[in-house]
């Protein structure tokens, strides 16, 4: 009977993986597509489109997926229109929460939206409610080996980004968001591929939560991350690293 229980843990565990791998190929998958539209639907004539094939790769995504994916495109084989939105509000403790969805439905996934932060003691707000807490950023990530960090600063100012800053994990480099896509082909030509090139939500002030207040913030956050149509989850809560191991686990 412990082993049979054994096997089901298990295999929930395998399930709980599998279903967060298709729902990280989806948001992938739809990048591409959106970013495959937002101009020609050719990686080396499309930055936006070279840093949705990147970030799709670093993830592990068979290659075949993508070219389908840009092929449909190309052919005017896919008629589905994504709409780019962003939801902004409050969850538990007033901490500022920031939503970006792509949809074709724009009426289904604001009311499902407004939903989750309501089940999960929060409020939706109005457009700029709470996006003047956060700076909106590019940033760029090479693995450690790539050089040293005296050689990436350098090589990162030259590229037109505002900052870089290594440690033993890897290196970050940060550049104003019109400037990512030229910064990271910059830096690509010196050190090679980077592990990401993305636009981030960075909190001006981070809002230290207590662990009450996080576990229930939490909930609202994987609900949202959870939702089909969001693309990413932004917040400026802080809380310590015992809380948030446990809360994660």
């Amino acid at each position: 009977m412990a082993g049979h229980s054994k096997f089901k843990t298990i295999r929930h565990r395998k399930d709980a993986q599998d279903k967060k791998r298709a729902k990280l190929f989806s948001r992938l998958i739809r990048e591409v597509i959106v970013a495959a539209r937002s101009g020609l639907p050719e990686p080396d004539k499309n930055p936006r489109l070279r840093s949705a094939i990147l970030a799709a790769r670093e993830a592990n995504m068979p290659k075949d997926n993508i070219d389908r994916a840009i092929a449909k495109v190309a052919g005017g084989d896919d008629d589905t229109r994504y709409e780019e939105i962003r939801y902004e509000g409050f969850g538990p403790g007033g901490i500022a929460v920031i939503v970006e969805a792509m949809t074709d439905n724009r009426n289904r996934t604001a009311s499902e939206i407004r939903a989750l932060f309501s089940k999960n003691g929060g409020t939706l707000g109005e457009t700029n409610s709470v996006s003047y807490m956060f700076n909106r950023i590019g940033v760029i990530r090479f693995r450690a080996g790539v050089g040293s960090a005296d050689a990436v600063l350098e090589a990162a100012i030259d590229a037109g980004a505002v900052d870089a800053t290594s440690d033993e994990t890897g290196h970050e480099i940060v550049t104003q968001p019109e400037d990512l896509h030229t910064a990271r082909d910059a830096l690509e030509m010196r050190f090679g591929a980077p592990e990401s090139a993305e636009f981030v939500w960075r909190p001006h002030a981070p809002v230290t939560v207590d662990d009450q207040t996080a576990e229930t913030l939490f909930k609202l956050l994987d609900a949202l991350d959870d939702n089909d149509d969001v693309q990413s989850v932004s917040s400026n809560f802080d809380v310590s690293d015992e809380a948030l191991e446990r809360l994660t686990a």
